[in-house]
């Protein structure tokens, strides 16, 4: 809990699927697009609206946590190829209150429960000042692949 509201982190559930990549593309859209070519916007889309990226979800092959305000899906992160951070997003309303971190957090749990001692992110320029506040170093300079801005990461966890 932070910040005076109350929010609650868990595994998503298949029925969020939808709201979350809602809250995904808003959150891109304010934040990210004007960084991104027509093309990387449009690959962005793509790839949160692709139902093989739904159908791993549904057979537990791609995480997903969120944070809730009640019943509000507020925030999300989740997980591909078992420690690369895929999507991580938090509604505007909740920027710099917490919510990242916490799911950060959660994420890192669930890593070190399955002894996984390395977590990976390709960075948007908007968040790899966070990625730096958590303790992620940069493995390469920013690139770009299909319109998509990136800068590749890690961070090693420690048991």
């Amino acid at each position: 809990m932070n910040e005076g509201f109350k929010y609650e982190i868990r595994e998503a559930k298949i029925e969020e699927w939808e709201d979350a990549m809602a809250l995904a593309w808003r959150t891109f859209q304010r934040f990210e697009a004007h960084e991104y070519t027509p093309e990387g916007v449009k690959n962005f889309l793509d790839f949160i609206s692709d139902n093989g990226l739904r159908k791993m979800f549904m057979i537990h092959e791609y995480h997903m946590w969120v944070a809730l305000d009640g019943n509000q899906i507020i925030g999300l992160i989740s997980l591909r190829s078992k420690k690369h951070i895929s999507l991580l997003f938090v509604d505007e309303k909740y920027h710099k209150q917490g919510v990242g971190r916490a799911l950060m957090e959660r994420l890192w749990s669930y890593l070190r429960y399955k002894k996984i001692p390395v977590c990976t992110v390709n960075s948007s320029p908007y968040a790899v000042e966070f990625y730096h506040r958590l303790g992620f170093v940069d493995l390469d300079s920013e690139k770009v692949d299909g319109g998509i801005r990136f800068t590749p990461m890690k961070k090693e966890l420690y048991y």
